[in-house]
């Protein structure tokens, strides 16, 4: 072969190795670690033959370049076993010192990549901490070493970041997780020196959870107080591009033996405190315990339960009336869930609806009571009795799409018309309410329904926004009420807001008013309607119907 030729043969040979190097490195990084050196290794073999046969095709070898190419086979069949790292066999440097060149330049080229996948596939791109992968194995081996003693697994995450993506965009969100990455590498290497501790690992798990896994402690109390201070590090505010953000942390913290040996529980077990250090309003540390493990079952128990509850037959409505202030009579009837439990009994709404929210269960649920309500509605005006029904609205059953729809279809179905419905969404559930959602809720309005804006008082209402709302009636949450006998501030506030919600033109309904004193310093502050055990407590559909015929007897007799 001439000069030319054999050049112009090594010049593909080398195009062609830079290409294998190329897809090498793609295929790294899209593949599982634990499979990438086999399917690596694979590709270049299988590569490198193709390129043999191009070689031997361009060119009849003689029998010395034949030898060359027959070493050269050997040689990559050796990459199969991992041999990444001899060079070429000498024949074929002596043959075709160029093809040996560009032999050993693609398994530089391979190792890098390999290095790098193995980087890419170990390491979070955007803290440069250890991944979930690579957290998992190496707490894993420090838990199996056989003089593993008290050791401590720790989740954080951040309370308030996803306000950050959503006004600063992800990029700015992404400097804040590496700032926090550096405060806790802080705090961690500043435990180390204080407390003599072994080096815990440290990992970004995803998003804005973070994971430390302390191999060696001496006592319970040095994990707490490295939580403490964990949760102090992140709570101090941080700079990034001109604003202080202000987040904060929930941390929970589980123990190795206590409360698991594998990385699997010890992960669960931190998750469910860091779960309960966040539903205690979060910027704070919480320790797994006996008691939080059972609540977590309990909660499981009910969520399982939950998915056949209507299937079972065991929902029930209660009744409770509202009374007039002023005239006295029936101003309208609230419809309570309830849960007739096959082993507790009767199980309030706060026991499971909470729970139906965040696992799904409401929409059926919320299909159920419309539907009951829409049937005992259906009975009254049978009987020729006109009057106001409420229900409660989930803020889960507004998030559906298709729920006005739904609504309207079920009443029309039972010919019930939408003036005999007031529909309750709690203060939050309305105040957080799209544009879309409100103009929905003030459609319905519009239809005939009542709008009623339930538990008043127990978040941060917005007056202003109050008074554009498609709202008819503020019902006072029974926290401002509980004290109006004994407290002159209580009654005080309950006055303002009285005057306040008239401004805006509408009803007041107090809740759980408890005795005749309560209903006599809300009739004189102006409230219009009462619901609670002073007049009739929550019944069941027949207790309310004898309870209602009586209650009309009196009424007429009075008259």
């Amino acid at each position: 072969m001439n000069d030319g030729r054999a050049l112009q043969v090594s010049n593909v040979i080398l195009s062609g190795m830079a290409g294998l190097a190329s897809f090498v490195f793609s295929l790294a990084v899209f593949i599982h670690i634990k499979e990438l050196d086999g399917q690596i290794l694979a590709s270049i073999v299988a590569g490198l033959f193709c390129l043999m046969i191009c070689y031997a095709a361009s060119e009849r070898p003689d029998a010395s370049s034949a030898k060359a190419m027959a070493s050269l086979a050997q040689r990559l069949l050796a990459v199969e076993d991992g041999d990444l790292t001899s060079p070429p066999p000498d024949a074929l440097r002596r043959s075709n010192p160029k093809l040996a060149a560009a032999v050993d330049t693609l398994f530089e080229e391979v190792r890098a990549s390999i290095e790098n996948a193995h980087a890419l596939g170990m390491y979070d791109p955007v803290t440069s901490l250890p991944n979930r992968l690579h957290f998992r194995s190496e707490a894993d081996k420090l838990l199996g070493a056989p003089d593993a003693g008290l050791a401590a697994m720790m989740f954080i995450d951040l309370d308030r970041f996803k306000a950050v993506n959503d006004c600063l965009g992800h990029a700015r969100g992404d400097q804040l997780l590496v700032m926090v990455a550096n405060r806790l590498r802080v705090v961690v290497t500043a435990e180390m020196g204080e407390r003599n501790m072994a080096r815990p690992l440290l990992a970004r798990l995803a998003g804005d959870e973070f994971t430390l896994f302390f191999p060696e402690l001496e006592s319970v109390a040095d994990i707490e107080m490295v939580a403490r201070r964990i949760a102090l590090a992140i709570s101090d505010p941080f700079e990034l591009n001109g604003h202080n953000i202000d987040i904060g942390a929930s941390v929970g913290v589980a123990l190795a033996p206590a409360h698991g040996d594998t990385v699997e529980q010890l992960m669960r077990a931190a998750d469910l405190a860091m779960y309960q250090a966040k539903a205690r309003g979060g910027g704070q540390y919480c320790l797994f315990t006996a008691d939080l493990a059972a609540e977590h079952q309990r909660r499981k128990d009910v969520e399982q339960a939950l998915t056949d509850i209507v299937a079972r037959g065991q929902l029930r409505l209660a009744l409770q009336p509202q009374m007039s202030l002023v005239t006295g009579e029936v101003s309208g009837v609230e419809a309570l869930l309830r849960w007739q439990h096959p082993i507790d009994g009767v199980r309030l709404p706060g026991t499971f609806i909470p729970i139906a929210e965040q696992s799904g269960a409401m929409a059926e649920i919320g299909d159920w009571v419309l539907t009951h309500c829409a049937s005992i509605l259906a009975g009254w005006m049978r009987q020729g009795v006109n009057r106001r029904l409420s229900i409660n609205v989930s803020p889960r059953q507004i998030d559906r799409v298709d729920f006005f729809t739904r609504l309207r279809h079920i009443f029309a179905e039972h010919d019930v018309p939408l003036s005999m419905i007031e529909l309750e969404f709690s203060e939050g559930a309305v105040m957080e309410c799209s544009e879309a959602e409100l103009a929905e809720i003030a459609a319905l309005r519009s239809e005939g329904a009542s709008i009623a804006l339930d538990d008043f008082g127990t978040g941060f209402s917005n007056i202003a926004r109050l008074r554009t709302m498609p709202v008819d009636r503020v019902k006072l949450d029974q926290t401002l009420i509980a004290d109006i006998e004994t407290s002159e501030q209580a009654r005080i506030v309950v006055q303002a807001l009285v005057h306040l919600i008239k401004g805006v033109g509408c009803a007041i309904v107090a809740e759980s008013v408890e005795n005749a004193a309560q209903a006599d310093l809300l009739r004189a502050m102006g409230c219009d309607s009462v619901q609670g055990y002073v007049f009739a407590g929550p019944m069941s559909e027949d207790e309310f119907a004898h309870w209602s015929a009586h209650n009309d007897r009196e009424a007429r007799s009075a008259a």
